[in-house]
């Protein structure tokens, strides 16, 4: 006989762990954010997962990630506005509208200055139109437009309305244009910067683009891949789960709403409570402890509230 019974030479298998948070993470130019989450995951062994609006592989910073029962709101950061930073190379676009694509014929790029910059720049304030470039995940007859475009096929993109809420320029280095954008869900930073190339009288295309904000979180509590290796090396996995934030701290905006011991007990059966709130509005739920229960929604008359989504974990991290 040889080898020793049951020894098959495989890896064992991960045991996962129920984990409730939010873990702010900065992800680096080049994997994709699939990439990095299944890699985050496996890293704090949550048994589920899931991140809240992907970032081109090009594309780096905040990427939240919600754990396990934070998974049930990672839709609603779905619709937060966003900032970003984006370096623009002038002069030329490419087949993608960022520097993974083939460049296209160059284009001469006329002297430009500050205040040359900032009235292109005002035209692109407020609402306005995009046509969703055909490097995108958006589908036609059931095909996601990246996949015709790899085949050379183009097709006809209605327009969609976004709002760049604000957007500057923050250095003019020659031919390259680096902005500050924010802007609301559905955005193409590609597209509008090269918009804001032709509108400067030439073309472009983005070369770096980082991402700084979404929705209520910002990029001053971000955690590289290395820095949350090196956390689990000195102090476990408990040194892992202090990094990560309470899901209500998602929804800061959401009107509080605050539930004694037979609405709570109600609530978690799934079952509507007759309370006070705002109106016609959804809610973050508490229970008499002050323990985050989940979001509901109020009626019309604001006297009556339904639970949308429940939070069962009683163990869940908070960071004011």
């Amino acid at each position: 006989m040889s080898g020793v019974a049951g020894t098959t030479g495989r890896r064992p298998r991960a045991v996962w762990r129920n984990l409730t948070g939010i873990l702010l993470l900065d992800k680096s130019p080049g994997p994709s954010s699939n990439g990095v989450l299944q890699a985050t995951r496996r890293l704090f062994r949550a048994r589920k997962a899931g991140h809240t609006g992907s970032l081109d592989p090009l594309a780096s910073g905040l990427l939240p990630l919600c754990f396990g029962q934070a998974t049930k709101i990672s839709g609603m950061l779905l619709d937060a506005d966003k900032t970003y930073e984006v370096t623009a190379q002038l002069g030329v676009a490419t087949t993608t509208g960022d520097a993974e694509g083939e460049p296209l014929e160059p284009m001469p790029v006329p002297v430009l200055r500050t205040g040359d910059v900032e009235t292109a720049l005002a035209r692109f304030r407020g609402p306005i139109e995009q046509v969703p470039p055909m490097y995108s995940a958006l589908k036609k007859d059931g095909r996601r437009l990246f996949e015709l475009a790899r085949k050379g096929i183009e097709v006809e993109r209605a327009p969609r309305q976004v709002i760049i809420h604000a957007l500057q320029c923050l250095a003019l280095d020659g031919q390259q244009l680096t902005l500050e954008v924010r802007c609301s869900k559905g955005t193409y930073v590609r597209t509008l910067v090269e918009d804001i190339a032709n509108a400067l009288g030439t073309a472009g295309h983005v070369i770096a683009l980082r991402r700084t904000q979404l929705g209520p979180f910002r990029d001053d509590r971000m955690w590289t891949q290395d820095a949350l290796e090196a956390l689990l090396t000195q102090g476990g996995e408990a040194a892992l789960d202090a990094v990560l934030l309470a899901p209500d701290l998602a929804l800061p905006h959401w009107p509080a709403v605050q539930l004694g011991e037979a609405e709570q007990a109600c609530v978690l059966q799934g079952q509507a409570v007759f309370v006070e709130g705002p109106a016609g509005q959804g809610v973050r739920m508490y229970g008499p402890s002050g323990l985050f229960l989940g979001v509901g929604r109020m009626t019309a008359e604001g006297r009556r509230m339904a639970p949308e989504r429940i939070m069962l974990d009683l163990e869940t991290p908070r960071q004011a």
